[in-house]
């Protein structure tokens, strides 16, 4: 008898088996099983670094469901992807997009490339925030028409998610917006009172869902924070499983020495490391990558768990306002302006960025000459014919030096004018590019072609990195191949934020993913016309919905934000 009731068993779960199969594959299936979507005759590659392999994908409810043979399946609609790859979606380690994304929710910029998550928070976060904060950054505000309505992540947070986005986002706690809303602009060392205020509102954005803390140390009034305060910030995040991002004190002369501070922060307060666009800044640093690297190399072997990403481009993009050494932003922006109006304050600004060495890390000192910045996007309307010019051109056209005219552009622009600096060789950038440690970002802002943010003149990897590395990189110059590009895209980005249910495609991961021909898709942004949206992206998919179909932007908004391991529910 126990013989045959375990038989009889056996029986019944094999036809239980054999009815939930059907369901999802038989011909018999039932409507509540079918896919959403099934992509068809495309290349998979999984993110893994693995090769490509065939294969059919079933989406159901945003998820991966199933990767097989799924033929007679049901589903509400069939992708063909015959003759292109299959990929997860891109992830961008440093966007910029936390204001754009209230301007065009959909991203063009960021979608046309494959990006499907971004990661933002450069030092200076979207929060917190003060009423003083709000009052200084006002003509950051206005150039985007945008009144600020949160002081805190929990409630930008909710905003976003109210007015729905084109891709995934998540955010880094500034320690610059930390140190703003404790100490102002000035150059001040906080007390012990205010390095727990400080601390405290590092755990209150830990725990609306920040993914880490970060720093840009080169732009005021980072560089006044000396690393016992990063250090006890760090530690904060590092409670709620959170990682240090930083922009280095130095990315030129003194870049061995930012490199070892940065590794410190990650030893001290026992959280990952990860360094922003790794670069050798400057014509006396070039060919120095190969010694960047080996210090990086080291800290690993040593169990730093430390990393560095790179958007593959030989200039940078930053404010304009860093060619002006640290102690002369003291106070803020309107403090700036006073200083460069007065003759003897200028007059030492001027001495400074003249002078070599010195403890900040001098642009001017970095660059060929002015002919190497180009203007690229002003708040000052009256400036606009300005933008992509170089400030060698507008020197000549004011009739003035090139330190006069860079004060003067800061002047009239409020301090706001950011350019493009041409101070990168490419075997350097080609080296970081190659490092199995090294992932991608695109350390812009979202942006369109179109109405207000059209008429910016950005950096051209606003609209071009992803694409451009898989163009020039991978089927051009065989830097990288395609599996490990994209792996570089999607999983290694995905393993450093903790993402554990993106990056990869396989069963139970969200649905974002992208579908594109690798013998066609290419940038177009240069420097002379950014503006211009990359192509060869066929579909892209955000959570399981087509924000790119046949090619053509849908304007569909499915991007959720993505929140940290420290996140606390209300």
């Amino acid at each position: 008898m126990r013989l045959r009731a375990v038989c009889l068993f056996a029986l019944l779960l094999a036809e239980i088996c054999f009815a939930q199969n059907a369901a999802i594959s038989g011909p018999g299936a039932v409507h509540s099983q079918a896919y959403d979507i099934v992509i068809v005759n495309g290349h998979i590659i999984d993110g893994t670094g693995s090769p490509w392999y065939s294969g059919q994908i079933g989406i159901r409810d945003g998820r991966i469901a199933a990767i097989g043979n799924l033929d007679g399946a049901p589903r509400r609609r069939t992708i063909d992807a015959r003759g292109m790859v299959v990929a997860p979606g891109f992830i961008d380690m440093l966007g910029q997009s936390e204001l754009t994304m209230l301007v065009d929710p959909r991203l063009p910029s960021k979608i046309y490339q494959g990006i499907t998550t971004e990661i933002t928070g450069e030092g200076d976060s979207v929060a917190p925030l003060s009423a003083a904060m709000i009052a200084a950054d006002r003509a950051g505000y206005e150039h985007l028409k945008i009144t600020p309505d949160w002081m805190t992540f929990r409630q930008y947070f909710a905003r976003l998610e109210r007015q729905g986005m084109g891709i995934n986002l998540a955010s880094y706690v500034g320690a610059t917006s930390v140190r703003r809303v404790v100490l102002g602009d000035g150059d001040v060392q906080p007390t012990p009172a205010q390095l727990d205020q400080m601390r405290a509102l590092v755990r209150q954005a830990m725990q609306d869902g920040a993914v880490g803390l970060s720093t840009a140390l080169q732009y005021a009034p980072a560089p006044y924070a000396r690393t016992d305060e990063l250090i006890a910030l760090a530690s904060e995040a590092a409670k709620y499983g959170g990682i240090y991002a930083t922009h280095m004190r130095s990315e030129g002369d003194t870049e061995p020495e930012a490199i070892d501070e940065a590794v410190r922060i990650g030893r001290e307060a026992h959280i990952p490391v990860e360094i922003w666009h790794l670069k050798a800044a400057g014509r006396t640093n070039w060919g120095k990558m190969p010694q960047i690297v080996a210090q990086i190399d080291a800290a690993r072997a040593s169990g730093v768990d430390i990393s560095a990403n790179t958007y593959a481009y030989t200039a940078w993009f930053n404010n304009l306002s860093a060619f002006i050494p640290p102690w002369a932003h003291d106070g803020g922006d309107a403090k700036l302006i006073e200083r460069l109006k007065d003759p003897a304050t200028r007059a030492r600004i001027r001495k400074d960025m003249l002078t070599p060495g010195g403890n900040w890390d001098n642009e001017w000192q970095e660059i060929p000459g002015p002919e190497a910045i180009e203007i690229a996007v002003v708040q000052n309307p009256e400036l606009r014919p300005l933008q992509g010019k170089r400030l060698a051109d507008v020197a000549t056209l004011w009739h003035e030096d090139p330190i006069d005219a860079l004060c003067d552009l800061l002047i009239k622009d409020k301090a706001f004018t950011e350019v493009a600096v041409f101070g990168m060789s490419e075997p350097d950038v080609v080296l970081a590019l190659k490092q199995p440690w090294v992932s991608i970002d695109n350390d812009s802002q979202g942006t369109s072609p179109e109405g207000l943010l059209g008429l910016e003149h950005p950096h051209p990897r606003a609209y071009g990195t992803f694409p451009r590395i898989l163009r020039k990189y991978v089927r051009e110059e065989h830097v990288l191949t395609l599996p490990d590009a994209i792996r570089k895209f999607s999983a290694l980005p995905a393993q450093r934020l903790r993402l554990t249910d993106r990056g990869v495609l396989k069963k139970g991961m969200w649905a974002d993913i992208v579908v594109f021909d690798p013998a066609t898709v290419r940038d177009l942004a240069t420097y002379e016309n950014p503006n211009q949206l990359s192509q060869g992206m066929e579909y892209v998919l955000v959570n399981g919905v087509p924000v790119i179909s046949e090619g053509k932007m849908t304007g569909a908004r499915p991007g959720k934000v993505l929140r940290g391991p420290g996140y606390i529910a209300e």
